[in-house]
């Protein structure tokens, strides 16, 4: 009896040792003397300039801490909305995460996405790169989202299956927008109906005609294969994101200070990658939606700033006048 008392229990080790081997080895953001493992979700395509510059920073993170942190990309919305992976990201069940939609923590970050704020992707960079992209991204760190770098988004354009050739061919248009205060406002102030849904769900809409229209930059509207389902690309350029890179807090304070200095390194060598890809690739893009047979159309852009004026003075109480007027002197200066 004892010895059979003995055996069941060494196969209750045994099993309770091999579960707890699938559990490490199948879990993710695992920390060991020998690894760390970092989950990064973002809600572009796999063909998309992101997800390249994603793939860079995972390249740039793995060579330079010789494997000690091993980077997981999850892309196209895989683990869920751009705001669900950022609710992810403050409960650091997912670590890292590029997107958009931060105002849903703290408005301060959106004024960078006030209409016609930027005339070149030059004047966006050096605000972003300089003390006024660390004070709007300073609150988030109250929901554990530390702002590593500003990866590119790029200047936003209306897709549609008409001309877009001035502000009052915007009336009653049923446009997709970003669920995001300032782009809502935006296209309001310009007589559209906006219509926020997911990206995700974006193509099937226009396909459907549940929208008329969207409005996004260069590389998704060509990675998204835009083309098949809207006639004319309207470079409106009404509108420039970023696209904050974010680390969980908790996660970040967990890294030694080599690891810190590499991850944060990584991000803004892969921020500035991204930037350069996407301006290198945009006229090429360019050319290959029109041999798709999309229509392109250069409106004249100062009717459509006269009309979304409006914005900035709704705004204005909402940001404050002081970081307002900082951004506005910063972009003169640039």
């Amino acid at each position: 009896m004892k010895s059979l008392r003995n055996i069941m229990i060494l196969i209750t080790l045994a099993l309770g040792i091999s579960l707890l081997v699938v559990f490490v080895t199948t879990g993710e953001a695992i920390n060991s003397d020998d690894r760390i493992v970092l989950r990064f979700g973002h809600g572009a395509a796999e063909t998309n300039e992101r997800h390249i510059a994603v793939k860079h920073f995972k390249e740039l993170v793995e060579k330079r801490s010789n494997g000690k942190i091993e980077v997981h990309i999850y892309p196209n919305e895989q683990l869920g909305s751009e705001a669900e992976m950022i609710e992810s990201v403050t409960l650091n069940d997912l670590q890292m995460v590029a997107s958009s939609a931060f105002s849903q923590y703290d408005q301060q970050i959106s004024i960078i996405e006030l209409p016609y704020l930027f005339d070149s992707y030059e004047e966006a960079w050096n605000v972003l790169d300089g003390p006024i992209g660390k004070e709007i991204a300073e609150p988030l760190l109250e929901d554990n989202l530390r702002i590593l770098a500003y990866f590119e988004n790029g200047f936003r354009h209306v897709t549609a299956n008409k001309p877009v050739e001035k502000p009052e061919d915007f009336r009653g248009l049923k446009i997709r927008t970003p669920e995001f205060p300032l782009s809502l406002s935006t296209f309001n102030s310009l007589g559209a109906n906006p219509t926020p849904m997911a990206f995700g769900e974006l193509y099937m809409a226009l396909q459907q005609g549940t929208v008329d229209a969207q409005e996004n930059p260069v590389a998704n509207i060509y990675a998204s294969k835009f083309q098949e389902v809207q006639d004319y690309l309207n470079f409106t350029k009404h509108q420039y994101m970023a696209l904050p890179a974010a680390i969980n807090e908790e996660f970040w304070q967990s890294l030694s200070a080599e690891h810190k200095q590499i991850v944060e390194e990584s991000s803004r060598d892969a921020a500035q990658y991204h930037r350069e890809l996407i301006v290198e690739k945009e006229e090429k893009m360019i050319e290959e939606l029109q041999e798709d047979g999309m229509q392109m159309v250069r409106p004249e852009t100062d009717p459509f700033k006269e009309m979304t004026k409006v914005v900035y003075e709704s705004f204005r109480k909402q940001f404050g006048d002081a970081l307002l007027d900082k951004v506005l002197n910063e972009v003169q200066d640039s």
